[in-house]
């Protein structure tokens, strides 16, 4: 299995522990993403000093909108560098968050925009975050990104009808443990039913998003856990879990390892 969404330099976490125990559970890959330049650096950093066979690395470089405040006139040529890596597969995360409004949205939106036509002239794919912004969000995308390389909808938490509308743009859905949330998962427990296995990443958001049906609860979230959210969907969809597997693998390889 691959982990398409670990926040591996947490200050939470010892990075090498949490690469050995995902090995351990079966976890071949992991994508280390990055929510700063700062983070997209270290991110840079470490996956090409980890020489390990045993678990494949990939990062993402970009600017979450709870950070685009940080977007200066310098951002997109540091940002196109370290994205120049062999190793970075996407943009992100980017995207726009209304929700708490970190920066403003007029902030959000202009990093955005900016990180879309990075990522369009680079010929590289989107790692998308969005929170309460789903309609601006779509406009911008609609606007700017309609051959970039791929899309996901990264952490991906909302109803039948964005679900759908993700699909229609050629997104990956990145599906997390809170689909493990029986009381706040209600609309995405319903939504992944539709949700072809072509289009499916599995990832844990690590540390975040610890999957409710683990007992006892671990301090944090690990890639270890990956198994847990498979478990869910399949069941929620009427899968077999070993398909359910195979296909986010399949989608991941083809995304992130692929020359």
């Amino acid at each position: 299995m691959f982990d398409a969404g670990v926040n591996l330099l947490d200050k939470r976490f010892d990075p090498f522990a949490v690469i050995e125990n995902a090995i351990e559970a079966g976890i071949s890959g992991l994508l280390v993403i990055s929510s700063d330049l700062d983070e997209s650096q270290a991110a840079q950093d470490f996956c090409n000093q980890y020489t390990s066979k045993a678990c494949q690395l990939r990062f993402t470089a970009g600017v979450h909108p709870h950070a685009a405040k940080t977007w200066d006139s310098q951002s997109s040529h540091q940002l196109k560098l370290i994205a120049a890596d062999k190793l970075c597969v996407a943009i992100g995360e980017c995207g726009l968050d209304f929700n708490r409004n970190f920066s403003s949205p007029e902030e959000q939106e202009y990093a955005f925009t900016e990180q879309l036509k990075l990522a369009k002239c680079l010929s590289m794919g989107l790692y998308l975050h969005e929170r309460d912004a789903f309609k601006q969000q779509l406009q911008l995308l609609n606007k700017y990104a309609g051959d970039v390389r791929f899309k996901i909808a990264h952490c991906f938490t909302g109803n039948e009808v964005q679900l759908s509308a993700y699909l229609a743009m050629g997104c990956y859905i990145g599906i997390t443990g809170w689909l493990d949330d029986e009381k706040r998962a209600f609309d995405l427990r319903s939504a992944v039913k539709n949700l072809p296995l072509h289009r499916l990443l599995l990832e844990t958001d690590a540390p975040y998003l610890f999957p409710k049906s683990i007992r006892p609860r671990a301090k944090n979230n690990e890639p270890k856990f990956l198994g847990a959210i498979a478990s869910v969907f399949a069941a929620l969809t009427n899968n077999d879990i070993v398909d359910v597997k195979q296909a986010s693998m399949f989608n991941a390889a083809k995304l992130f390892l692929s020359d």
